[in-house]
């Protein structure tokens, strides 16, 4: 039997992001490591140094990492499709959706405008 344990989002910003997660959608952290080197090398494949501090959000039981490593190894963000196979998005249900909106761009997020049906769903992107 397998247990959905937490899903990760690499960030370039952890401060940035945890209040991103925390004012938008609700987000609280519960912890924090910094993981050293050589089993952060090992386990996710990254040269070292890594300098991997990891922060563990959680909301209604749901677990969000965030996933930031040492500015040297840090890759800029670049655009994915929707068709390359992974991960494509997190999907949450807000009270106030243009309300959601402002706050996702007071926090450094975008809400991708052509993407809005009808005041229904609309994709936004995190800071990163």
């Amino acid at each position: 039997m397998a247990v959905v344990n937490h899903v990760a989002t690499c960030v370039a910003d952890l401060d940035r992001s945890i209040r991103f997660y925390g004012e938008v959608f609700g987000f609280a952290e519960t912890h924090r490591l910094e993981i050293p080197d050589g089993p952060a090398s090992q386990l996710l494949r990254v040269p070292p140094p890594v300098g991997l501090v990891a922060v563990y959000l959680a909301l209604d039981g749901f677990v969000l990492e965030l996933l930031a490593f040492a500015e040297a190894g840090t890759t800029p963000r670049g655009e994915r499709p929707f068709t390359e196979p992974g991960l494509t998005h997190l999907s949450f249900t807000v009270d106030d959706l243009a309300a959601t909106c402002e706050r996702v761009r007071e926090l450094g997020g975008e809400v991708l405008e052509d993407t809005d049906v009808g005041g229904f769903a609309v994709m936004v992107r995190d800071p990163d």
